[in-house]
């Protein structure tokens, strides 16, 4: 495959899937149904190109694979694309889910479906583009490109506040990225080059290390989302339609957590240890606070968006004790929380759909008359819970077990994170799934159909087998990450030495 652009034609191919859109023309229903057509087969050709790459991957290479590099007329600007163990498995995380999204998305939005599959399509490439990219410009570039369709798809097709939702969203992650852009400046004029794998090679000046691995904090933090900077976050969730809620926890959290996994860490290595007591600090007030929050929701969306503020305080945990089980964890934990917090977010659309409420006061005794839906909701729950036999419970021990090992009261404090998971979702599944029926309208629900059987069946194929076989994707991570874990622990002890 060497003489194949495969990593270009998998980033594009979405955006060819847009130019047939864009040109479907006749009645409504004929253009819906076309276009529902085109954009899943866009993006189930999509899946399969990275099924291909991971085909021909090779695990044991902890380098960069299919690098393709192109110069563009501006000198500074560089094409170029490779991916390593790490950013495969997010590729495969965003086109596994996004078919799911735009299956989901044709029942569910009634106007204007062309257009949404149309932002869909453009934040498949911008999301793929971001973790293929080698050239920090074009890393910039997808990175902020993928605000414009979660703007559009929050902004028009959300709920009541959906406008106030979208602009917070925008000016929240906008604002944190020009930190960003001005540090990626500063690199280009000390380094003389954007190139990832040039940088990755040299030491930048630590003089000012500290200040570009905050410029790229403020991108990555309001991104991850950590506290204090995560208010935007639940409120794009309850105003965001359900396919928007899924892409929103599934994929662009984890761009920031895959940010300071590649960057941070890889460009910053003495900031990053001087810098990691806060990002401890910060981590365990999100895990304990927000999880109190969710504890007093009575929105289901916006119950499982703290819990994701909580999820990711694990990621950042992991990624910043530096050893190899914390920074495996965080990325199993990433992996892990893409797939049951889209279930999640997917599981409260059927109901919605059939209720038009998110309140959980409305609703109780759910199992008496859905109770294959409230099978595969107690599954992701358990699963977000972090229950041994599913994949949350392989991300979460992972990294307490390097927290533990890098510093115990981190571990211990992280830990009371998972107490409290237990408590907020077994609540949540508790006033929805069972009790006395108070609403009349529970009894006439009708249970899963054949098209949400779909939706939701790969989704918890995938939570049991990666709890159950953790390998399939330990084995690709494996040397990847184990060779950013190495260069940290190698500089940790030069900069020991030294002192």
């Amino acid at each position: 495959m060497s003489d194949i652009p495969i990593l270009t034609l998998m980033i594009f191919i979405p955006l060819i899937g847009v130019l047939f859109l864009l040109f479907i023309k006749g009645d409504t229903d004929f253009v819906n149904k076309t276009s529902s057509r085109v954009a899943m087969l866009t993006s189930i050709i999509t899946f399969f190109a990275s099924i291909l790459i991971l085909k021909n991957f090779n695990y044991l290479d902890a380098g960069f694979q299919f690098v393709e590099q192109h110069d563009w007329i501006v000198d500074f600007v560089n094409y170029k694309v490779g991916i390593d163990g790490i950013s495969l498995s997010f590729i495969l995380l965003t086109t596994f889910i996004t078919p799911i999204c735009i299956l989901a998305t044709i029942n569910s939005v009634r106007d204007r479906l062309r257009e949404f599959l149309i932002t869909l399509l453009l934040m498949e490439t911008m999301m793929i583009g971001v973790f293929c990219s080698l050239d920090l410009f074009i890393f910039y570039l997808f990175f902020e490109a993928g605000l414009i369709p979660m703007f559009l798809i929050i902004g028009i097709w959300g709920g009541e506040k959906r406008v106030y939702s979208a602009f917070k969203f925008f000016l929240y992650t906008l604002f944190g990225s020009i930190f960003m852009l001005v540090a990626i400046i500063y690199i280009y004029i000390d380094a003389g080059t954007l190139d990832v794998e040039k940088l990755l090679n040299i030491e930048i000046n630590k003089d000012y290390q500290k200040y570009l691995w905050l410029g790229f904090f403020a991108s990555f933090a309001v991104k991850t989302p950590m506290w204090p900077v995560h208010t935007w976050l639940p409120d794009a969730h309850v105003e965001a339609p359900t396919s928007g809620s899924v892409i929103l926890a599934a994929i662009l959290l984890k761009m920031a957590g895959y940010g300071f996994i590649r960057f941070s860490l890889g460009l910053f290595p003495d900031a990053s240890i001087y810098f990691a007591p806060f990002v401890f600090i910060l981590s365990v007030i999100a895990i304990i606070y927000t999880s109190l929050v969710a504890l007093v929701q009575n929105d289901m969306k916006k119950l499982i968006a703290y819990s994701s503020v909580a999820h990711m305080g694990f990621v950042t945990i992991g990624i910043f004790v530096f050893n190899k089980q914390g920074i495996e964890g965080s990325i199993f934990q990433m992996i892990s929380h893409g797939i049951i917090s889209s279930a999640l977010f997917l599981c409260v659309g059927v109901i919605y759909d059939r209720m038009r409420t998110r309140e959980i006061s409305h609703y109780g005794g759910v199992v008496n008359s859905m109770p294959k839906y409230a099978t595969l909701f107690m599954i992701f729950t358990l699963g977000s819970l972090g229950l041994p036999g599913t994949s949350g419970f392989i991300g979460e021990i992972l990294v307490l077990i390097g927290a533990f090992k890098f510093n115990y009261w981190v571990a211990f404090f992280a830990t009371i994170g998972v107490v409290l998971s237990a408590c907020y979702s077994l609540w949540l599944y508790k006033r929805v799934i069972f009790g006395e029926i108070k609403n009349d309208q529970i009894k006439n629900l009708t249970d899963l159909n054949k098209r949400e059987y779909i939706i939701l069946t790969p989704l918890v194929i995938m939570t049991l087998v990666l709890g159950f076989y953790p390998g399939l994707l330990l084995d690709l991570i494996s040397s990847s990450a184990g060779k950013v874990s190495e260069n940290m622990i190698n500089y940790m002890n030069i900069s020991t030495y030294i002192k």
